[in-house]
């Protein structure tokens, strides 16, 4: 991970070979092991008219047929993965796009594990933002896709908004000592939250 990369979406599909054979799971796995959050995952059907759509770019190309018929003969994974320089560490992860390159090249990579040739290679992943960005539209219509916070926003975040209210409860949590019961402590503390919210309406009576 690349102190300077950005926190990003791509879209990531396992395809109908890996499903059939049952390795979605451990494809799954594999992504989490790696870093990547999975932020949303829906398995489908998808139709011929579908993947024709999805893969319009390649319509008059000698594999498209091939392509079309392969990709709407069973079930695919759709995933949207989160992680630092999501996109190029998920193509990464995938491996050259023919499965026998991807077993010389990269090993240990989800198309040299789970892959057959250069159609059949388990999975597919967006080559750059603008694609990831259409890929996600086409199998999430309904996800906001706001920009992802950095690391260094979030923890500036943090900061500012939560640490100062938090230490005062923790403080407050620590002079009461409610009790040694950590669920009552809790609960005593998210009273003492709700009570003491900065931003809570005023109620005018």
């Amino acid at each position: 991970m690349e102190a300077s990369g950005r926190l990003e979406r791509t879209y990531a599909m396992i395809k109908p070979d890996a499903v059939g054979a049952g390795n979605a799971e451990r494809i799954m796995q594999q992504i989490e092991v790696n870093g990547f959050t999975i932020v949303q995952q829906a398995k489908l059907q998808l139709t011929r008219e579908m993947a024709e759509e999805f893969y319009a770019e390649h319509a008059g190309k000698p594999f498209f047929e091939g392509l079309v018929t392969f990709m709407s003969s069973g079930p695919v994974v759709a995933l949207v993965l989160a992680k630092v320089n999501a996109i190029r560490e998920w193509r990464t992860l995938a491996g050259p796009t023919n499965s026998n390159r991807a077993r010389e090249e990269a090993p240990e990579s989800v198309r040299a594990l789970y892959g057959t040739d250069g159609q059949r290679n388990a999975v597919h992943g967006s080559d750059s933002p603008s694609s990831a960005q259409r890929e996600i539209r086409f199998f999430f219509p309904n996800l906001v896709l706001d920009p992802v916070p950095d690391s260094a926003s979030a923890t500036e975040y943090i900061q500012k908004n939560l640490q100062p209210i938090l230490t005062k409860a923790l403080t407050a949590l620590a002079k009461e000592k409610p009790s040694s019961d950590p669920n009552e402590a809790i609960v005593w503390l998210a009273h003492w939250l709700q009570k003491n919210n900065p931003n809570a309406p005023q109620v005018v009576s």
